[in-house]
């Protein structure tokens, strides 16, 4: 198997897994590595006048390798008029120039910006007959074997293990043919549709014997979500419920995942099980606290048979006796205890939210504890939410508008076509369109702005309850996200303007900015990178840059030995934080994006808090009703 290491900083290759795992610190670092293995394969094919023949996926995973792939083709002269591409599977049933499609996708993505001829990429059609379906997957399989088979394999890994559409229990030598979609997988992808239920039943896909063929293999897993996943692909025994481990038995395949997707892994979890280590702060915390998972036992009751029983003889040797580490450690996480996260001086205090309601749900009870102890707290909500309210909410509100008009109002305007009412306006513009619409149609313009109206004027509602006067609530609607879809155009100059003015204009002595990396729709992500960015280049110009927390959002919080500062939470301050959730009406009952978790969004968090108390008593420390928790920004860019 290929075993070379990637000559990227802070990159490594871990051990004790079952196929050669690079780790990267960041996805876009990945994606890098990734696009020059294929620029350097193109550039021989070219060199030998022969084709090179790519399998490929559409998603967020493989995004960064293909804006680099462009970068290539743009700046350096990536010459790609030779390659051939497969695609690796399609919704069933979704027209190609549907939202939708994945081919769409990837012409949009990558094939239109490069000069990749269009009649050298392989798709599957997803409108052949299902009495046609049998000899077509065939002849797709014949198509791969006439092109010489396939030269690199890009794939993603699902959370529940499926490659492509091969989904759990698929078999290792299944070929192209049409799959039914597991139930993980339509949850996955209800957010591209708009609702679980707009999502296909069915998908076509080439199968584990096509994949295996093929020359080289590259598998991308980036994230918190993918880390179960991973862990079980990679050294649990190869199981049909985990097909993705069938990957590993190839003769050239790696996976290439980033810090967080490979957290469960031995190497990364547990280094100390796998290889000697260097013994810092960090990783001490770690492994004592670990321990106390292990033993049940709270810090200060370790001992060292406790220690050497579970094989950390090396830190007994290298730092000393159970007390000495223990006594440590606890005094760390003590210290991460904060009544008053900001002090009790007065400050500036920001908090950039990506989405109308991420901040009540993620820091509700510390945005209330802020405003109690007399901060100027300032609140920006980077993006409108606008896609994620449903259309009967939208419809509801609409009709009201309509009503109210009809029985109240005698005003009149007028546009191109005449004479015209609000009543009018709200008919023909919102509720007509949303009556007409199919499932995973874009709304309207008008539409999406009386759905953005819904969103802010839920967060005005949520910061009353937590006492933010409304002259210190910001709606920045940054452009990247006004798209009407799911997909989101890249952050701009423009978006980053945006950001800056604003901080520029408050002068916060704090700032806190989301961190979910595992938020299912990326906006966390780019609005992070948006801050850090506008930090970076105010940094580089000499001006004073205000401390920075992140916070994490709905999906997950920060490991215990992340923490860095634990805000306690009173009976009353949950209510109170529970009351603030409960104003985002829009969210509750059946939200758009819950993902693969049932619990509403209020629920989420609270179990959160109430979880983050627990881990703290349970090491042995003062038993609190909630925390939430945050880190320090470290500085890093490619976050």
């Amino acid at each position: 198997m290929s075993t070379t290491s990637p000559s990227v900083q802070g990159a490594f290759s871990a051990r004790g897994v079952e196929a050669p795992t690079f780790v990267f610190e960041s996805n876009a670092d990945a994606g890098k590595y990734v696009a020059r293995q294929i620029a350097n394969l193109v550039r021989n094919r070219n060199a030998q006048g022969k084709t090179a023949v790519l399998g490929l996926v559409s998603g967020s995973s493989p995004i960064g390798v293909y804006q680099e792939l462009v970068r290539l083709y743009k700046e350096d002269g990536l010459d790609l008029s030779r390659t051939s591409i497969f695609m690796v599977n399609e919704y069933y049933g979704v027209d190609s120039d549907r939202l939708q499609s994945l081919r769409r996708w990837l012409l949009e993505n990558f094939v239109n910006k490069t000069n990749v001829p269009l009649e050298n990429v392989h798709c599957f059609d997803a409108s052949v007959k299902s009495e046609d379906l049998e000899q077509y997957c065939l002849q797709y399989e014949r198509e791969i074997a006439d092109a010489g088979g396939i030269d690199f394999l890009l794939l993603g890994v699902a959370v529940n293990g499926a490659v492509g559409f091969n989904e759990p229990y698929t078999s290792k030598k299944s070929r192209a043919r049409l799959a039914t979609l597991d139930h993980q997988t339509r949850l996955d992808a209800a957010s591209l549709f708009f609702s679980e239920s707009n999502v296909p039943t069915h998908g076509l896909t080439i199968g584990f014997g096509t994949m295996l063929e093929a020359k080289k293999i590259v598998v991308l897993a980036f994230g918190d979500r993918k880390a179960a996943v991973i862990q079980r692909a990679l050294e649990d025994p190869v199981t049909d419920e985990t097909p993705a481990g069938w990957l590993r038995v190839h003769d050239d395949v790696s996976f290439v995942v980033d810090k967080n997707a490979a957290s469960a892994l031995k190497d990364v979890a547990t280094p100390w099980r796998v290889r000697r280590v260097e013994w810092d702060d960090s990783l001490i915390k770690r492994a004592a606290l670990w321990l106390c998972g292990q033993s049940g036992k709270s810090l200060l009751k370790l001992t060292d048979s406790d220690f050497r029983a579970s094989g950390l003889h090396s830190l007994l040797r290298d730092v000393g006796s159970a007390p000495v580490v223990s006594d440590r450690v606890f005094t760390q996480m003590m210290n991460t205890i904060a009544l008053h996260p900001c002090g009790l001086n007065k400050k500036r205090v920001l908090i950039f939210s990506p989405h109308p309601d991420d901040d009540v749900i993620s820091m509700g009870g510390t945005m209330i504890r802020l405003v109690d102890d007399g901060h100027e707290l300032h609140v920006a909500y980077m993006t409108s939410g606008n896609i994620a309210v449903n259309d009967y909410d939208a419809r509801r509100i609409g009709d009201l508008l309509a009503e109210i008009d009809r029985e109240y109002g005698k005003h009149e305007g007028k546009d191109a076509e005449g004479t015209w009412t609000i009543a009018d306006f709200v008919e023909s513009k919102i509720l007509d369109p949303l009556l007409r619409k199919k499932p995973g149609d874009i709304d309207s313009r008008e539409a999406l702005d009386l759905k953005r109206l819904i969103r802010w004027s839920e967060a005005r509602a949520a910061d009353r309850v937590c006492g933010i006067p409304e002259e210190r609530v910001h709606f920045l609607n940054l452009p990247f996200y006004d798209t009407g879809a799911v997909e989101k155009k890249p952050a701009s100059d423009l978006d980053r303007k945006i950001a800056r003015d604003l901080i520029e204009s408050i002068d916060p002595e704090a700032i806190f900015v989301a961190g979910d990396l595992s938020d299912p729709h990326g906006t966390h992500r780019v609005c992070a990178l948006v801050v850090f960015s506008v930090l970076e280049q105010m940094k580089k110009e000499g001006k004073n840059v205000p401390e920075i927390l992140l916070y994490r959002g709905a999906w997950q919080e920060w490991p215990l030995d992340q923490i860095e500062i634990a805000v306690p939470l009173s009976p009353k301050d949950s209510e109170k934080k529970r009351e603030a959730i409960f104003r985002h009406a829009s969210q509750k009952d059946g939200a758009l994006f819950l993902g693969d978790d049932a619990r509403e969004f209020w629920q989420r968090a609270e179990d959160r808090n109430l979880a983050t108390a627990a881990a703290y008593n349970k090491i042995g420390l003062p038993e609190y009703y909630a925390v939430e928790a945050f880190v320090h920004w470290d500085g890093s860019f490619d976050y």
